[in-house]
């Protein structure tokens, strides 16, 4: 993923709310949420070339998602595929907290890695110091640290905030949220490691490159009695909606 929004007991019917972004390239081969043959508890997208997962639940009533971290270091072979932090801890039984500190951050490029077991809520990337349990609030993720002011950041975590004080945090206005397609202000624009263009275009909430942008948009739900539904929507590399599935279940003990 790369903008993730939520809220954590923010509303007792909705303890859990989770919308998300998730930026690829469109060349990059990727097979939509379903329920894994080779792990049949498991529910989300798959990413084929490495066989991991940006975004997935568990039938236990486990959550994970991840993004990548943007920062100077280059792509290497020798790390880890990030995308594998998801699927081990969604089939794992170790508390949010338990297990990222169990991660030895240096086998991974940089990532940010959010986990929930319906109980708890914790993050970390191996750019900060330690993990963290998180307190009830609304949060936002890009590809920096938790809550950084970057525009989509912000943006979204203002949108999220107002669906919320409105009681109208349903499936079709956390899409309408992650639909975004403001860009930031040109002032706001680092331009020193992307040309200008690229690297205003991917300041929205939702990105449509030729080669890059918003390949899906996630919804996840839990409500107080265990029952979860998540809400996949693919995109063309146009923008145009290309397919939607929706899964729900019930935690099992």
């Amino acid at each position: 993923m790369c903008l993730v929004v939520l809220a954590w007991q923010q509303q007792p019917e909705l303890p859990l709310i989770v919308a998300g972004n998730r930026d690829e390239f469109h060349a990059r081969p990727t097979k939509e949420a379903h329920w894994w043959s080779d792990q049949p508890d498991i529910v989300g997208g798959r990413d084929l070339q490495a066989a991991g997962t940006w975004l997935g639940l568990h039938r236990r009533g486990r959550f994970a998602t991840v993004t990548n971290f943007r920062d100077a270091e280059k792509p290497s072979a020798k790390f880890r595929s990030r995308g594998h932090l998801v699927s081990e801890f969604l089939a794992g039984t170790s508390t949010p907290i338990d297990y990222l500190q169990s991660i030895d951050g240096t086998q991974y490029a940089g990532f940010n890695l959010l986990l929930s077991d319906g109980q708890t809520l914790a993050w970390y990337s191996n750019r900060a110091d330690e993990p963290r349990l998180l307190e009830p609030g609304i949060y936002g993720l890009s590809n920096a640290l938790l809550d950084s002011p970057w525009h989509k950041v912000r943006r979204s975590k203002s949108a999220l905030a107002e669906l919320l004080q409105r009681n109208a945090s349903n499936e079709t206005q956390l899409l309408r949220l992650l639909g975004d397609r403001e860009q930031a202000p040109v002032d706001e624009i680092d331009s020193e490691r992307l040309p200008f263009a690229r690297a205003r275009a991917i300041s929205a909430p939702f990105i449509v490159l030729p080669d890059y942008g918003t390949r899906s948009s996630s919804i996840v739900l839990c409500d107080g009695d265990g029952n979860w539904r998540m809400k996949e929507r693919r995109f063309d590399a146009t923008g145009k909606v290309a397919g939607d599935s929706v899964f729900k279940f019930k935690a099992q003990a």
